[in-house]
């Protein structure tokens, strides 16, 4: 069964390249101009991935994916935002407001695809055992993809997950910038490792309690403490 994604982008030549590729690559793709109507068209899920840009008419890319991110039925969807905004700045806070990937026009559709498949590889990556990892008072399910901190429910995006497990995994070893963003994102660039410190920020946030045991190893990359701290 093919899976559905959305696409929300008011370029109707953009539309057309990317439903050309995404259904090459096996994709069911429904597209929309607006991003009101794109909204609740994902509230009514069926969907495994949005694709949308940030300049919309109706509410705008960074307001859309701040709502997704909010609400309780889209909260994990995989979200791509595409736009003509390239600064630094614009990237920071696209993936502030939950994108997990941040693509810049014009683009390489099968850059785009490859990010995608990259995504999805990680997402249906099976974990070396289905034991839950655990560290101190957290508790993560790899099989219900749930994460706790003592008995308070932790909501993270796909990606905030996949760093954690990664953080997790090799606890008390350093990881570079450079290898979080291959093992999480499955694919690298120099730009790309500002990714990765805006996602360890966000699960600082997010976890409090756990973030004395993120620790930033300076010019290399981050370590979770061999012990909570």
């Amino acid at each position: 069964m093919s899976r559905r994604a959305l696409v929300v982008e008011d370029d109707p030549d953009i539309v057309e390249l990317l439903v050309h590729y995404l259904s090459a690559d096996g994709w069911a793709v429904d597209a929309l101009a607006d991003g009101r109507r794109a909204l609740d068209r994902a509230r009514s899920g069926g969907y495994q991935l949005v694709i949308l840009d940030l300049q919309l008419p109706g509410i705008d890319g960074l307001t859309l994916c701040a709502e997704l991110r909010r609400e309780a039925a889209t909260r994990d969807l995989p979200v791509v935002m595409l736009t003509a905004r390239g600064d630094e700045a614009d990237r920071i806070v696209g993936l502030e407001m939950g994108a997990d990937d941040y693509v810049v026009k014009p683009f390489s559709p099968k850059e785009l695809v490859a990010r995608v498949r990259a995504l999805f590889r990680r997402l249906d990556r099976k974990p070396a055992s289905d034991e839950p990892l655990t560290f101190g008072a957290l508790h993560v399910d790899h099989a219900r993809h749930t994460v706790k901190w003592a008995d308070r429910p932790v909501r993270l995006t796909a990606k905030e997950f996949a760093l954690l497990v990664a953080l997790v995994e090799a606890r008390g070893r350093v990881l570079s910038r450079q290898s979080l963003l291959e093992e999480v994102w499955g694919y690298s660039y120099a730009e790309g490792t500002r990714t990765v410190d805006v996602h360890v920020r966000r699960l600082r946030e997010k976890i409090p309690e756990l973030a004395p045991s993120i620790l930033t190893v300076k010019t290399l990359g981050y370590r979770l403490s061999d012990e909570p701290q």
